[in-house]
C-alpha cells in the first residue's frame, strides 16, 4: 500500500504546500481522498497515475474540492469513458454536481455522486472496504477508513510435505482455502497446516476535524492515521474556534486508538518551516511514529506481520 501526500496545506496554499489531497494505491487500485486546487498537477508531478475511479471528499470547503472541476475536465480531454464515483457527505450532492458542471458542461463520461454518512461502507471490494468515519467540523463532514480483510494464515509446506506426506499440488490450495482433503486414508483438516488468519492493514484519513471518539474507534490499531494537525499549542483556542485540531490533540487521538503511525496534515501557513516543532509537540503524547509529510512525501505501509519497514520517500 502506497500513500502519496499531494497536498498538505491548510485552507490557504503556500509556495511549497498544496491544498488537501491524498492518493492511496492498493494492489493497483488508486483512490483519491479530497481534491484541493491543483491536485491534478500534483498527480502529474509525483507520478501517481490518473486511473482513479473513486474520489472521496471529506467536506465541501474549497480547499478540499476546488481541484475537482479541473481534474474531471482533463479526464474529458483524455477521452475517458470509465465511470467515476464521487463520494461526499450527506446533503452535499447538489453542490458537487454544480461544481462538476461549473463551465456549463458536464463530463462526457458517467459520473455518479453518492452521499455518505458516518458508519456507511462506501466502497466494498473483495479484500478491503472503505468506511465513512464520524468527524467534527464546521459543516457536514466525514473521514474515511480503508480497512483490509484478514488474510489467510501461512501455509506450513514443510509439515504438509514432510510430516503428512502430501505432495505439492491441488491439495495445498484446497487446504489453504479452508477445506479438508483426503490423503492416505485419513482426512487432513486445514488447521493442521494453515496458521491463524493474519491481520490486514488499516488507514484512516480524517480531513478537517476536532478530536472525536469516532476517529479513535475507527483508528484502533491503525497502521497509519492521517489526522488534521492544523495548529500548534500556541493557537489551541483558534483550533477550537475553527473546529480543527492541534498537533498534540491529534497525537492524543492516535495514542488513544493505539495507532502505529501518525501523519499530521492540513498545516496552517503560520507553521511554514516549523514542522519539527509540531512533530515535537505530538511526540509528547504519542509513542509511535509521528511525522509531518511534505507535498510529495510517499509512504509504503507494510502488512503488520511483514519484515518490511515502513518506508518514507520524498518524490519530485
Amino acid at each position: 500500500m502506497r500513500v502519496t501526500f499531494l497536498g498538505t496545506s491548510g485552507a490557504v496554499p503556500t509556495t511549497v504546500r498544496n491544498p488537501s489531497g491524498l492518493l492511496v494505491e492498493r494492489e493497483g487500485d488508486r483512490l483519491l481522498f479530497d481534491c484541493g486546487e491543483g491536485t491534478q498537477r500534483q498527480m502529474m508531478r509525483y507520478g501517481t497515475g490518473f486511473d482513479v475511479e473513486h474520489v472521496f471528499l471529506t467536506h465541501t470547503h474549497g480547499d478540499h474540492i476546488f481541484g475537482l472541476p479541473g481534474l474531471t475536465q482533463t479526464w474529458d480531454f483524455q477521452d475517458r469513458d470509465t465511470p467515476l464515483a464521487v463520494h461526499a457527505p450527506a446533503g452535499t450532492r447538489d453542490r458537487i454536481e454544480t461544481l462538476l458542471s461549473a463551465t456549463g458542461e458536464s463530463p462526457s463520461y458517467p459520473v455518479r455522486v453518492t452521499q455518505v454518512s458516518a458508519g456507511d461502507v462506501v466502497l466494498d471490494r473483495e479484500a478491503y472496504e472503505v468506511r465513512a468515519v464520524g468527524v467534527n467540523h464546521r459543516t457536514n463532514a466525514v473521514g474515511y477508513a480503508l480497512v483490509e480483510d484478514d488474510r489467510k494464515g501461512e501455509f506450513d509446506r514443510e509439515k504438509a510435505e514432510g510430516e503428512l506426506g502430501i505432495p505439492p499440488g491441488p491439495k495445498y490450495s484446497t487446504l489453504h482455502a479452508g477445506e479438508p482433503v483426503e490423503h492416505d486414508g485419513r482426512t487432513i483438516q486445514p488447521e493442521e497446516v494453515v496458521g491463524e488468519p493474519r491481520s490486514g492493514r488499516r488507514l484512516v484519513y480524517t480531513g478537517d476535524t476536532r478530536p472525536t471518539d469516532g476517529v479513535v474507534e475507527a483508528a484502533e490499531g491503525a497502521d497509519l492515521l492521517v489526522h488534521d494537525g492544523t495548529f500548534g499549542e500556541d493557537h489551541r483556542e483558534r483550533a477550537l474556534e475553527t473546529a480543527h485540531s492541534t498537533a498534540r490533540e491529534a497525537a492524543q487521538v492516535a495514542s488513544d486508538a493505539g495507532a502505529k503511525r501518525l501523519a499530521l496534515t492540513h498545516l496552517s501557513t503560520r507553521y511554514t518551516g516549523q514542522a519539527a516543532e509540531l512533530e515535537s509537540q505530538a511526540a509528547e503524547r504519542f509513542d509511535g511514529t509521528v511525522f509531518v509529510p511534505d507535498d510529495g512525501t510517499q509512504v509504503t505501509v507494510p502488512y503488520p506481520d511483514s519484515d518490511r519497514e515502513f518506508q518514507v520517500d520524498q518524490l519530485g
